[in-house]
């Protein structure tokens, strides 16, 4: 496997709930990068190396995703609820030394983080959110448009094994098209591609990122509903400009109902930012975590 974190050190760590994979390398103050669907911590390859210049950086798996464990799911998919994953990231960040840190996350993983703020605000610092909104937000203004643009939402939440079934019987044609390799064939280096599929492809994380969503169509949005005060650590947004995750919403204001420090900015990319346009992504963040924006 190709190294893509080169000088970073690979850990595994035990949680309450699972075991995370993950790399850490970097110095400077802590900050935690999480991945989203149907991705890995390889998400973070192409800004890594220059965030590690001035931040200790925990890229991790997330629970069900990459060569992290994949436990049983549970009644409602308890397992896989946002917290739960923000739980094993907490855990992760005081096992390796950290009470306090910063946070950003991408898609699923934003969604976590979004969930580790609430759950652990007096331990983070700033939160980067990128190309998402609130998932309960996002239910409950759901259209035509943003159905077609997460067709996957309600796919993967079916019951019965069905989708792992189907994903299982052509995951890298599945994959690929997940990925935009369908329209994009070239947007993945071919090794990286090669990564994902040998985590994607195994059908143990099949069966746990479907659990996942179906945490986020359920006891996801339960707890949302149970605790609607605005975070108060600043925040920044980031969305792509082509994405169909956030290009149809005002992001800016959609985040300011729900937290007191918002700050934000289109990029110039689809859904897939860190990988897409990484030198705007890394610009900004590095900005934003060094307290310049």
């Amino acid at each position: 496997m190709t190294d893509f974190f080169p000088g970073f050190e690979r850990r595994r760590i035990s949680t309450s709930g699972a075991e995370i994979n993950l790399v850490t390398g970097g110095n400077g103050p802590p900050l935690l990068l999480l991945h989203g669907y149907p991705q890995t911590h390889l998400l973070w390859r192409k800004i890594a190396p220059r965030l590690a210049e001035e931040f200790t950086l925990v890229i991790p798996d997330l629970r069900g995703y990459g060569d992290s464990s994949k436990p049983p799911g549970g009644a409602d998919q308890t397992a896989y609820s946002k917290r739960a994953l923000a739980q094993d990231q907490a855990e992760t960040m005081s096992a390796l030394g950290f009470d306090h840190f910063m946070v950003a996350g991408h898609d699923r993983g934003a969604r976590v983080a979004h969930r580790l703020v609430r759950d652990h605000a007096e331990r983070i610092e700033r939160v980067a959110l990128l190309d998402i909104v609130p998932t309960l937000y996002r239910f409950e203004t759901l259209d035509a448009t943003a159905a077609r643009g997460s067709f996957h939402w309600f796919f993967l939440i079916q019951p019965g094994g069905l989708p792992e079934r189907l994903i299982g019987a052509e995951a890298e044609f599945f994959l690929r098209h997940m990925l935009g390799l369908a329209r994009h064939p070239d947007r993945l280096e071919a090794e990286a591609f090669a990564d994902y599929l040998r985590c994607f492809a195994n059908p143990e994380t099949i069966r746990a990122t479907c659990d996942e969503y179906r945490a986020g169509a359920g006891i996801d949005l339960e707890h949302d509903r149970a605790d609607r005060t605005k975070i108060a650590m600043p925040l920044l947004v980031l969305w792509g400009r082509s994405s169909g995750q956030g290009s149809g919403y005002d992001m800016l204001a959609v985040w300011r109902d729900h937290a007191n420090d918002v700050r934000g900015q289109p990029v110039d990319s689809g859904h897939f930012l860190p990988e897409d346009a990484p030198d705007p992504t890394y610009a900004a963040l590095r900005d934003f975590f060094n307290g310049k924006a």
